[in-house]
């Protein structure tokens, strides 16, 4: 177990916090010092960290575990950088001060959606690490820029690159949500289209 941070908050929490208060806020995000949050935690986990510029200030973040079978396929580990624009008036704190209440509460853009599941993967990689575990697959970390605006300049130009195929993603999780329990929520296809009509009458 790691040791507890300032006012006895565990780190991973501390962590957290800082990585909210990284304005990655829709329409104007600023990924630069999102990304070299990424790239500081996967230096302090000894990752490897390869950056990929799929458009101008668009940089998708690869931290990657080797596993000890390089020619079995790898797991992806994705999650999204950005988040939606906020409504200040709305809100009872600044959120991207990351305030955290007397119940542990932390109020802040971002917290669900989805800089939650990114430190769900970081945390989960370190204490595995410090476990002194080992895996056969390669385990790779996306952290990708603009999935609030469709992707376009995210994702979508990410998997038609070749060091996204040289990742040689065989298993995948992506968005998910944040549980007060130990289950991790999983969801198929939750965005496939279905196209319908109406007979008319």
């Amino acid at each position: 177990m790691a040791s507890e941070g300032r006012e006895g908050e565990h780190p991973s929490v501390t962590l957290f916090r800082r990585y909210l208060r990284i304005r990655t806020v829709q329409p104007e995000p600023d990924y630069g010092a999102a990304v070299a949050f990424l790239e500081e935690r996967g230096r302090q986990l000894g990752l490897g960290c390869q950056k990929v510029e799929v458009a101008p200030g668009r940089v998708v973040t690869i931290l990657t575990w080797p596993g000890t079978n390089p020619r079995l396929s790898s797991i992806l580990l994705n999650s999204h950088t950005d988040v939606v624009p906020v409504f200040k008036e709305h809100w009872s704190h600044d959120p991207f001060e990351a305030f955290k209440d007397a119940e542990g509460y932390i109020y802040a853009r971002g917290t669900q959606d989805m800089k939650c599941v990114s430190i769900q993967y970081l945390e989960a990689v370190r204490r595995l690490k410090a476990e002194g575990h080992h895996f056969p697959r390669t385990i790779h970390l996306t952290f990708v820029p603009d999935e609030e605006v469709g992707g376009h300049q995210g994702m979508a130009l990410f998997v038609e690159r070749p060091e996204f195929q040289a990742l040689r993603a065989g298993f995948a999780l992506d968005e998910g949500l944040a549980n007060p329990s130990d289950a991790f929520t999983v969801f198929y296809s939750e965005r496939s289209t279905w196209c319908c009509s109406q007979t008319p009458t």
